[in-house]
Formats: structure tokens, sequence, C-alpha cells
């Protein structure tokens, strides 16, 4: 993975502009802030795609189609159609997740 470094550059010249008063602490706080942003600290933990599919960044094409259609086979609401109401409404949430997922996927991978 490419590591970014553009959060903690703007971090520390946005923190020493902002603590005039003192630009050196306002610096590296702004430098600690930007390296959180840049190691993903502050992104939700169930937005990451390919992690929902099982699956990591550099999987290829063909990986991520069968782990979308076999963990969407395993979890197709109409499996669950005579199951108990909670079980298939947790189907349904499980089958919302892998298609959002897998859209998510092909929509970053049509801009590279």
């Amino acid at each position: 993975m490419k590591q970014r470094w553009y959060g903690k550059l703007l971090g520390f010249f946005a923190g020493a502009a902002l603590l005039r008063a003192n630009p050196f602490l306002g610096a590296i706080v702004g430098l600690l802030i930007g390296h959180a942003f840049d190691t993903d600290w502050f992104r939700l933990r169930g937005d990451d795609p390919y992690a929902v599919l099982g699956l990591d960044s550099e999987a290829s094409d063909a990986d991520i189609d069968k782990a979308y259609r076999r963990l969407i086979s395993q979890y197709h609401p109409d499996r669950y159609a005579n199951d108990p109401t909670d079980i298939r409404q947790r189907a349904e949430a499980k089958a919302r997740d892998i298609n959002r997922a897998y859209d998510r996927i092909q929509t970053l991978r049509k801009r590279k």
C-alpha cells in the first residue's frame, strides 16, 4: 500500500499558522493530526469493501468476482425465505453489505 504524506505536511503548516502564540507546538500537534489522517485512524472500520469480501486490495478481478458470488449465494435473502424474521433480516443486511462492497470495489477499479 502506498504511503501518504500530504496530511503531515498540511497539518504541520496549518498547526503552525493557527497556533501563533507557540508555532512550534502548533506544528507538532498539526503533524500528529496529519499523521493520523494519513494512516486512516479516523476512517470507519466497516469502510473497507475488500474486508467485507474477505480479500485484500491486491486481489485480482477474478478473485473479487469469485468471492462475491460465493458470499452472495451464501447470504442471499431468498435462501432464508422460510426462516424466522430475525434470521432473514440479518441475511438481507449482510447481502446489502456484500452488494455495496462489490459495487464500491468496481467503482474504485474503474477509476484506476
